[in-house]
């Protein structure tokens, strides 16, 4: 039998280029981690989105 590993959300945030995809892969408090697939559009409209949330928390 295999060992269990804890499932946690310790590590960094990261994100990995997987065929025509990047793969995003986002710690999460209560454990595991959030995985997402974007195509560039997609990142790039994610990259705008979080400039401007971070625009309103500058003001």
């Amino acid at each position: 039998m295999a060992a269990m590993k804890p499932r946690t959300g310790d590590g960094p945030m990261e994100v990995t280029k997987e065929a025509r995809s990047l793969v995003m892969r986002i710690p999460l408090e209560g454990g595991g981690r959030l995985v997402v697939e974007l195509n560039p559009q997609e990142a790039n409209n994610l990259s705008a989105a979080l400039e401007a949330a971070v625009a309103l928390i500058k003001k």
